[in-house]
């Protein structure tokens, strides 16, 4: 059997990235077997060894804001408005308060803009929707819970990923590095990353354990959070494709490649019929919101900016996490990941560098592609253990200020 189809064979021994290579046959035990170090741990821990990873996040993400809290009290402003009130997260709330445009023009009397609200997928306002309507929270608040718990269930899933690559340090290891990117805060803010983030965490996890219909169905939710969800039905799509071509597991592959597109698909055939055209969420996108796909000219522009004349630090920080994620493709592809991480990663960051405008926002638009840390995880679960936390210790501080500079400094969308 091929690299790529042994890394997500679920009746294989589940593999254990010890070395760079996740392909390479050796003697590793079963996973969630209890090994020695294990059985030192509390009757808990060893019962619900995802819990600590879930643990372990809500510890780094509350680091986080108590930096951003520190400073917005210093600075006079309101610490829960900053997480929902600000940009994307006034257009999620009023969706969910007052519903979808009828037009291409904002409708409502008391909208802060006067564009449509259409670009914006269901998902995240239909769930806030959902929290507010059965609990006494307001809307914002309910967006925020929404978010949290999307927080704790994208945690849960990401370590199940780096578990089954590799060990549970890794997937530990794993966790804390999605916990403390520069632009972590916008995981507590009334933002879809952690909805959709755990959403590609599960259907990926699925594809490594071959379970199709499991996966197609959570990337046909995926499609209604975000437009981005391309880019998780081509991994789903690709890996099925592979298991027909081989004759693997029959009509189950088949299944997941027709349900995945689905939730996508149903959106952006909602919007033509809405508006009338059937390239009409493409069409408001470009025309509206000046969000088209131009294949990176763009991105080209802003990056030559950035090496010729003074940019603010956004930008900087953005053409750092796109450096850095060519590094971890590379080292993706050449230690031979397993093929859904490998499409969903290089296709992630393909549709983050051919959307135009909006260059500070490269970095968080990267986010959901998780799998890009693997490489660094694997590197640093070999690490000791005073490396480990001086390596989190500055990262948190690092995530903690630029977080506080998005929010308090930089005047647009984070």
């Amino acid at each position: 059997m091929s690299a790529p189809a042994a890394a997500y064979d679920e009746s294989a021994t589940p593999r254990r990235v010890d070395t760079p290579s996740v392909d390479q046959e050796r003697p590793t035990q079963p996973e969630g077997q209890v090994d020695a170090a294990d059985e030192r741990r509390p009757t808990f821990w060893r019962r619900f060894p995802a819990a600590s990873a879930v643990a372990l996040y809500v510890l780094l993400r509350l680091s986080g804001l108590i930096i951003l809290a520190v400073f917005a009290q210093r600075a006079g402003a309101d610490f829960w408005s900053l997480l929902h009130s600000k940009f994307d997260a006034i257009w999620y709330v009023h969706i969910a308060e007052d519903g979808y445009d009828s037009g291409l023009v904002n409708d409502h009397p008391e909208a802060h803009s006067t564009l449509p609200n259409l670009p914006f997928f269901p998902l995240y306002p239909g769930l806030v929707a959902a929290v507010a309507a059965v609990t006494p929270f307001s809307t914002p608040v309910a967006a925020l819970i929404v978010s949290w718990l999307a927080g704790l269930v994208a945690a849960w899933g990401i370590y199940a990923v780096g578990t089954h690559l590799a060990s549970r340090t890794v997937g530990l290891i794993l966790v804390a590095l999605w916990a403390v990117l520069p632009h972590a805060v916008v995981q507590n803010m009334a933002y879809t990353e952690t909805v959709f983030t755990a959403l590609v965490a599960w259907t990926l996890y699925a594809l490594l354990r071959r379970q199709w219909l499991t996966a197609g169905l959570l990337c046909l939710v995926a499609g209604l959070a975000r437009p981005s969800a391309s880019t998780l039905i081509a991994a789903v799509g690709l890996t099925a494709l592979v298991a027909m071509v081989r004759r693997q597991d029959g009509w189950r592959p088949w299944a997941a490649a027709v349900l995945s597109p689905l939730g996508y698909l149903g959106y952006l055939a909602w919007i033509g019929h809405r508006l009338g055209r059937a390239d009409a969420y493409f069409y408001m996108q470009e025309k509206y919101w000046r969000i088209g796909f131009d294949g990176g000219v763009s991105t080209l522009k802003a990056l030559k900016q950035v090496l010729t004349q003074p940019v603010p630090l956004s930008y900087y920080v953005s053409t750092l996490l796109l450096g850095l994620a060519v590094v971890l493709i590379a080292l993706l592809v050449l230690h031979r990941y397993p093929l859904p991480l490998l499409i969903y990663s290089i296709a992630f960051f393909l549709i983050s560098i051919g959307t135009e405008n909006y260059y500070w926002a490269k970095g968080r638009y990267l986010m959901p592609a998780f799998a890009l840390l693997l490489p660094i995880a694997v590197g640093l679960a070999k690490s000791r253990r005073s490396t480990m936390l001086t390596v989190f210790a500055f990262l948190v501080l690092v995530s903690g200020w630029y977080g506080t500079y998005l929010s308090l400094i930089w005047k647009y969308s984070p």
